[in-house]
């Protein structure tokens, strides 16, 4: 089994934030927000039935945003100890006691931080060892393959599995967070006709490893993908209706939420700027937000400030509705 695990409770970790707020307020701090996280994992990459990468990985880390009136100034560290949680929010108040104010700086209103924050199940641990991972690779790669003589080469396949865990606090009286985890199956074979050579993939991602797919299943998917590309040929220049499969329109969503970034607004370095309330896709497309579905691993219950997510239409009868907007 990983004998990797949490080094701290939740509840510790909501303590250290509470001790950095009151640093902060000891140093003059007007305002201050905290992160805290720990996170660790288990990834296993083989090509060609051999074994060629394990990594175990394990991440803590404290940042401290100190407001000094307008003036914002931020440090972080990976030590959680009491001198070193001091140490970074003195040197985030120091930044802020010499940076520029800017007149948009500052936390969330108070109003809209969530409350009664809902158990949104996204926490599922996956005990499994090295040796387990490493069969399941070779599992999945051995049966992309078998599928025929024209697989001829791969570019590996990768089992990983990962559990984090994270609060926010700021002096507005926000302090909570939650535990997480994401698994991975995928693999990545090469067709080969001749002179042609194709790759394709596939993978399953989720919180809960009892719900990925069948190793086999996807080495077999993916080996048939790329099959499929060998002797492709271009088409016709020309107005046609075109279906995008899952994983391109996941992207397509992609570059969406990009664009319609407050960062990027504001930065005026979108071509979504001024959108709002105009038509940006065809007028049968509508995208909705959904982050309370639990077992997703798009849910979240607040951001990354503490305010409370909400269900919501982005896009209705291709008319841009919504931004992905911070303070």
């Amino acid at each position: 089994m990983i004998l990797l695990m949490f080094q701290y409770k939740l509840a510790q970790l909501r303590q250290i934030a509470e001790r950095a707020l009151q640093e902060g307020r000891r140093c003059g701090a007007s305002a201050m927000a905290v992160e805290l996280s720990e996170n660790f994992g288990l990834n296993v990459n083989v090509r060609r039935q051999a074994v060629e990468t394990i990594e175990q990985t394990r991440d803590r880390s404290l940042g401290v945003t100190v407001y000094i009136g307008k003036a914002r100034g931020h440090a972080s560290t990976g030590d959680l100890s009491l001198a070193a949680m001091r140490e970074t929010v003195r040197a985030a108040y120091d930044i802020a006691r010499f940076t520029a104010e800017d007149p948009f700086s500052g936390l969330p209103t108070k109003a809209s931080l969530a409350h009664d924050i809902p158990d949104l199940d996204l926490y599922h641990p996956w005990e499994i060892s090295t040796a387990q991972a490493v069969r399941r690779a070779l599992a999945m790669e051995g049966a992309a393959l078998a599928v025929s003589d024209q697989i001829g080469n791969s570019d590996g396949a990768n089992v990983s599995t990962g559990e984090g865990q994270f609060v926010l606090a700021n002096t507005l009286g926000f302090n909570d967070g939650y535990r997480y985890s994401r698994h991975a199956l995928s693999c990545m074979p090469i067709a080969v006709s001749g002179r042609d050579m194709q790759r394709d993939y596939w993978y399953s991602v989720d919180c809960d490893p009892a719900r990925l797919a069948v190793p086999r299943a996807i080495g077999d998917y993916a080996a048939r993908r790329a099959l499929a590309r060998l002797g492709a040929r271009r088409v016709k220049t020309g107005r046609v209706p075109v279906l995008f499969e899952a994983p391109l329109a996941c992207g397509l969503l992609g570059h969406l939420a990009q664009a319609a970034n407050g960062g990027a607004l504001y930065r005026q370095s979108s071509f979504l700027q001024d959108t709002l309330g105009t038509q940006v896709f065809a007028d049968h497309v509508d995208i909705h937000e959904q982050p309370h579905e639990a077992r997703n691993l798009g849910a979240a219950p607040f951001d990354g400030e503490g305010v409370a997510t909400r269900a919501r239409q982005i896009v209705r009868g291709g008319v841009l509705k919504g931004y992905f907007l911070s303070t």
